[in-house]
């Protein structure tokens, strides 16, 4: 069943604000009016979640507390948009989290709309993206948040990034440019990462295959039967298991690149760096370092 009340910690958990603060402001202000169970245990509601971040909004940005109090709701939503003369990661990451928890796709949709009217995708990806999924992931894991939320934003996210993919204006690949080979290891279908690196990599100007999800290693070596200026980049965030990785980069140089000589890009949080330096394998924790390195090779190479 998926959750329509919260706790006192959930609402912490989601407004970054402290549940002992959370119950100042309630008996100060009045600021919220949870339900209470038999045993005087708050339960909040959607609309009080909402109003909070809202509050919580504000009171990072600087507004003190006493004077939000005094404002109804409506001028509240006022007071932020009187505030926002940009649209502000902070806001926009709880307007999301408002999507999320009501699954309004229309105002997901839009929310995206009016950041992409003043960043690129690259940046909105970055700024807003990345942060709202990390939450997520940490919300899924305390309890705060359904696995559905999650899986809603995931697809969300998700669909953004194929449609941007999509919509690039389609170019010629450089010429005598690498194939860019990418791939998720067995059993690991975490997608989003390996998908904007797809995306970046059209967007400078090179060809990709994409092999997507739960790819065993034995069938990467049919792709070098028809290429051979190959650079494969995988994306690891449950597989590999730690333990396991430096045998994962054997095998790949023993078995896949052993006839046709080939590079490994490894990305996501369970690509550390190695304990030897590989000089055909390159490790990637952050999205960031990973275009960095792509402008440079793109520079170099051309």
């Amino acid at each position: 069943m998926v959750k329509t009340q919260f706790g006192i910690k959930d609402l912490e958990n989601l407004s970054n604000i402290k549940a002992h603060t959370i119950r100042i402001w309630e008996k100060r202000y009045k600021l919220l009016e949870p339900d209470r169970t038999d045993t005087n245990i708050r339960k909040y509601n959607i609309e009080n979640l909402k109003k909070l971040l809202n509050i919580a909004y504000l009171y990072h940005a600087g507004h003190k507390i006493s004077t939000i109090a005094s404002y109804s709701q409506a001028q509240i939503q006022n007071l932020i948009k009187e505030n926002l003369n940009v649209l502000e990661a902070g806001y926009m990451l709880n307007v999301f989290k408002s999507a999320m928890l009501e699954f309004d796709g229309e105002l997901f949709d839009n929310t995206l709309e009016k950041l992409l009217e003043q960043k690129n995708f690259s940046e909105v990806f970055a700024e807003v993206l990345i942060p709202l999924l990390n939450e997520m992931g940490v919300l899924w894991h305390s309890g705060t948040i359904d696995p559905s939320h999650e899986h809603f934003i995931s697809e969300k996210i998700k669909h953004t990034i194929i449609k941007h993919t999509n919509n690039q204006t389609t170019a010629s690949p450089k010429k005598d440019s690498p194939s860019f080979v990418l791939y998720l290891p067995h059993q690991e279908i975490h997608e989003i990462g390996l998908l904007y690196a797809n995306y970046e990599i059209l967007s400078a100007g090179f060809s990709t295959i994409y092999l997507g999800a739960n790819t065993p290693l034995e069938s990467l070596s049919h792709v070098l039967k028809t290429k051979s200026d190959v650079i494969f980049i995988a994306y690891f965030t449950v597989q590999p298991e730690m333990d396991n990785l430096e045998k994962y980069i054997e095998t790949f140089q023993n078995d896949v690149c052993s006839n046709t000589p080939c590079e490994l890009w490894i990305m996501g949080p369970k690509a550390p760096k190695p304990l030897k330096k590989i000089s055909s394998i390159r490790f990637f924790n952050d999205l960031k370092l990973f275009k960095t390195h792509l402008e440079n090779f793109s520079k170099a190479r051309f």
